[in-house]
């Protein structure tokens, strides 16, 4: 699943080639695209039309596009497999494309949303007074947003009673973070997935977010990380990050650090990849 640095790229994307178009057609062909739209496609097309599209933002792993002078917005989420596509009007169709979005302009580009496994979504929702989409209120700043409040993090943390990986991949406390990134920030921390959060130090807990941000900001500046061609930014261009990774995906392969063999567990219906030598386990 694409995680912020993925979606943070195809935010960018969409803030170049589709922010301030105007929005004069819009093809729904398949339903479960907008399944999270409760009053269904016809409803979701007909909203849409004649309305300005504003700045794109991003909240963790949500991408959302302000209608207008409306309190309402367009939210998306990828999935596992959703691709938000800049195309040319004339291109042919993508095997799996779900939503199709026309402009008034001459520049000959369309916005599709195209998505193999339809886990992902586009849908409708008003706006809360501090401009977000009101479906995701709940889920927590990003460890890249400028107001993120580090002592806060911690203090949960501590309340948590988890442990440290569960907690980086909690949206409610930290959005953003996947598998991918909380296995490369642990490495780099030299914490294992399954040390209790309740022992963690305020000053290790921001030497714990520095890593975060940092393997995060890598992850941007190589466009994100992908294994497969349903990642891609809105050009349909692959990021490469994946060859820059430490720990995740690199089982049986020597730690960058120590040479000791890399570890995989299953974890969470997930995996965790780790050094053991590093990365030692917490005592029972």
């Amino acid at each position: 699943m694409p995680e912020l640095p993925e979606v943070e790229v195809v935010r960018r994307g969409l803030q170049r080639w589709v922010s301030g178009r105007t929005i004069t057609e819009v093809q729904v062909l398949h339903p479960r695209a907008v399944r999270r739209h409760i009053a269904g496609a016809e409803d979701f097309a007909a909203r849409l039309l004649g309305n300005r599209v504003g700045d794109a933002h991003r909240r963790g792993k949500y991408l959302w596009l302000p209608l207008g002078s409306t309190d309402s917005s367009v939210l998306g989420h990828l999935g596992m497999s959703g691709q938000l596509l800049v195309q040319p009007e004339d291109a042919g169709d993508e095997k799996h494309l779900r939503v199709r979005v026309r402009f008034d302009d001459t520049l000959g580009t369309e916005l599709r949303f195209v998505d193999q496994r339809t886990f992902g979504g586009l849908s409708l929702h008003d706006n809360t007074p501090d401009g977000l989409p009101d479906a995701i209120a709940h889920i927590a700043r990003d460890p890249l947003d400028p107001a993120f409040d580090d002592d806060a993090f911690h203090t949960a943390l501590r309340l948590r009673r988890t442990t440290v990986k569960r907690a980086l991949l909690d949206q409610s406390l930290i959005s953003g973070v996947g598998n991918i990134y909380a296995d490369e920030a642990l490495w780099r921390a030299k914490l294992h997935y399954e040390r209790p959060t309740a022992g963690i130090t305020r000053p290790r807990a921001a030497e714990l977010l520095g890593h975060v941000r940092d393997v995060m900001n890598a992850a941007l500046v190589a466009g994100g990380t992908s294994f497969d061609s349903l990642y891609v930014n809105v050009n349909g261009e692959s990021g490469y990050f994946d060859r820059s990774l430490d720990a995740y995906g690199q089982e049986d392969r020597p730690c960058a650090r120590c040479g000791t063999l890399i570890r995989r567990r299953p974890w969470m219906n997930r995996s965790s990849y780790f050094c053991p030598r590093c990365q030692r386990p917490p005592r029972p």
